[in-house]
């Protein structure tokens, strides 16, 4: 007897799909409209009264979300999702939505630079309490758990000093203690890895880098389990952190290509960071599946692929950083990162340019560090851009 046959994940972001309307159209059309209409009083406050699942207003559901919603959950692997506006908007909702005052946060110290500022400065102000921990000490981290701690959130990789964290092992503490694993998954993308399948509760998105892969829109999205998606959705329906139906759209066709492009800019990415290692311009090459990476054996077992970002400490520090970029021929210079087009990026005076000194240090962003984001150009390319810029940045 045959069983029902399950596609694999690359079909799925190409082939969930939105019902057709009566024009039998073959790509999903745009539902750009702020809100929705009934036939009858009764269909409308059946509605209101959550006894059916139709859409009322953008703001808390829309079709075009919802199809990239459905292929996020089948790509993570998730029971249910929520898309925002964009990736802080989704990191910070998946915390106020769960965390309460007196509640107790412990963060791996290694996250991005906004993420660090709503850690410290704004859930304070609402009396939730957060402690750091090192991921390269992952052992250190059960003695940190207090009474009213409730979440414990990572990211692996993380932006940008590339440090990585044993999902699984942070899974078996979260289930002793009854607390919430909530994992940005956002550099590696649910292609390269799956932190559900190790244990996770939560994984959240910026869409806004490799899902859309192209530099175009902003996104955020959280997937996980059903109880928590719930009260995020309840959270984000009355403050109003809403995607957007075109950024949602543009998403959703991205991702009929993520597969691809992942395994392209993986590729590149190793490729690069190989051809780096000996050069003399360099005090280290950092990326996951470089046998030199720290957690080189965590990489191995639990990613797919190391992903499109390198890192690289130049010797010379900050003053030999800025002749480097000013040297980039091709090479764009940007925030963003996750793009078709290759970017190099100086973090130190960037994106985690508000913290101290010592705060940088600590999460292993020194003066000289620069980000490389791998696109899709071809890598010869890349390297010759790089190493030009370092010869001439001497």
């Amino acid at each position: 007897m045959s069983t029902e046959h399950q596609y694999q994940p690359e079909t799925n972001a190409i082939r969930i799909q939105t019902e057709r309307t009566w024009q039998m159209e073959h790509s999903t059309p745009m539902f750009l409209t702020s809100s929705f209409c009934f036939d009858t009083a009764e269909e409308m406050r059946a509605t209101f009264a959550d006894e059916t699942e139709d859409n009322i207003y953008t703001r808390f559901s829309n079709p075009n979300v919802d199809e990239f919603v459905q292929k996020m959950c089948a790509l993570e692997g998730a029971a249910a999702g929520y898309a925002t506006a964009s990736g802080m908007s989704a990191v910070f909702a998946s915390f106020m939505a769960l965390l309460k005052t007196g509640d107790h946060l412990i963060s791996a110290r290694s996250v991005f630079g906004s993420t660090h500022t709503v850690i410290t400065k704004f859930l304070p102000k609402w009396g939730i309490a957060y402690t750091y921990f090192d991921v390269n000490q992952p052992e250190t981290l059960e003695a940190l758990i207090k009474p009213n701690t409730r979440m414990i959130f990572v990211e692996t990789p993380s932006n940008p000093g590339l440090e990585m964290v044993d999902i699984a092992y942070l899974s078996g503490i979260a289930k002793k203690h009854q607390l919430i694993l909530n994992v940005d998954n956002c550099f590696a993308t649910p292609v390269l890895q799956k932190p559900i399948l190790a244990g996770a509760d939560l994984v959240t998105h910026s869409a806004t880098k490799w899902i859309d892969g192209q530099g175009r829109v902003l996104g955020g999205v959280v997937v996980g389990r059903q109880d928590l998606i719930k009260e995020i959705y309840a959270f984000c329906r009355s403050t109003g952190p809403a995607m957007s139906p075109f950024n949602a759209w543009v998403l959703s066709k991205s991702l009929e290509t993520l597969h691809i492009r992942m395994e392209r800019h993986a590729a590149s990415a190793l490729s690069l960071a190989q051809s780096l290692e000996s050069n003399p311009h360099l005090q280290w090459v950092k990326y996951p599946l470089l046998p030199s990476h720290p957690q080189y054996a965590i990489a191995l077992q639990q990613m797919t692929g190391g992903g499109g970002i390198v890192c690289f400490e130049l010797k010379g520090g900050v003053e030999r950083g800025a002749r480097f970029l000013n040297a980039l021929k091709m090479l764009s210079l940007t925030a963003n990162l996750g793009d078709s087009r290759s970017i190099a990026s100086h973090p130190a005076s960037t994106t985690h340019g508000k913290l101290t000194d010592a705060e940088r240090m600590a999460v292993g962003i020194t003066p000289g560090l620069i980000r490389i984001s791998v696109g899709l150009e071809n890598v010869r390319d890349i390297l010759h851009d790089i190493e030009q810029a370092l010869d001439h940045s001497k």
